[in-house]
């Protein structure tokens, strides 16, 4: 029996390594949003954290410089709070953009392991009517030993 031999595999080969990478990309990006979302929840509890030393600052005796300060800081806290929604706005669209990548890998990749199941097909259906021939042969054979 003939071994089935596609001759468009080295694309098929090359669409599953796409695939492959794109998964690779959007973890990287996924991971990448994660990164950033942590960030910004670490910079809302630093801002709670100084808020709560602002209140306490401003119930005993501190002076004004001081507070000015703390509020000083609490501004650039809402600032940089600011900036990294801003950040992780930007990595959830690299997210989607980088899904919608792989989606449109994952659908080539599928087209061509539909074109190679399809050539399977015609190459398995050429081979029954082939080895159906040699019987039908056989069988001709033996019956015209066997008729004398």
């Amino acid at each position: 029996m003939a071994a089935f031999r596609y001759s468009f595999q080295k694309i098929v080969d090359l669409k599953s390594s796409e695939k492959t990478q794109a998964e690779w990309i959007l973890s990287a990006a996924v991971g990448a949003l994660a990164a950033e979302e942590q960030s910004l929840e670490q910079l809302h509890a630093s801002k709670r954290e100084w808020e709560i030393k602002l209140i306490e600052a401003s119930q005993t005796a501190v002076s004004l410089m001081e507070l000015q300060v703390m509020q000083q800081y609490l501004d650039h806290l809402v600032t940089c709070i600011a900036n990294k929604m801003s950040d992780v706005l930007q990595a959830k669209k690299k997210v989607e953009h980088r899904r919608g990548l792989l989606t449109e890998k994952m659908k080539d990749e599928k087209v061509w392991l539909k074109a190679k199941d399809h050539a399977f097909d015609r190459f398995r259906s050429a081979l029954q009517v082939k080895e159906q021939n040699e019987l039908d042969e056989m069988a001709t054979v033996r019956f015209m030993i066997s008729t004398p």
